[in-house]
């Protein structure tokens, strides 16, 4: 089941711009472990993107899972997250922009609540 953050603007204009996305996982299947994929598509000029990111890890069951992707220098950016075997909401996801100081960004927090559901991920760019 795909979802998407939306596209997300990483600027200075009003408080800071993230150096970093963290995805989180929390994998709540006490006998199934969930295989995720995060496309991380970014953009330096908000017209054209690009992939920046394409992983694809395994949660085991009942565990947690924290990445880092680095996306400073781009101007906008969109995580799409796809999960196997375990279906939300057995698998708990966000998404947190911090700064280059492991601060969290302000209106770069993407909880579960809040990610749109997509038919499929983007094709690699």
């Amino acid at each position: 089941m795909p979802f998407s953050t939306g596209t997300i603007t990483n600027t200075k204009d009003v408080g800071t711009a993230s150096s970093n996305i963290v995805m989180n996982v929390r994998n709540l299947d006490t006998a199934n472990p969930v295989t995720v994929t995060v496309h991380v598509l970014a953009s330096v000029n908000s017209t054209t993107f690009y992939t920046a990111y394409l992983v694809t890890y395994v949660v085991p069951a009942n565990s947690y899972n924290v990445r880092e992707f680095f996306i400073a220098g781009n101007v906008t950016y969109e995580v799409q997250i796809n999960t196997a075997s375990v279906a939300p909401p057995n698998a708990l996801l966000s998404v947190f922009g911090i700064d280059g100081s492991g601060n969290l960004v302000t209106d770069q927090r993407i909880l579960q609540s809040e990610l749109s559901f997509i038919s499929s991920l983007s094709p690699i760019m």
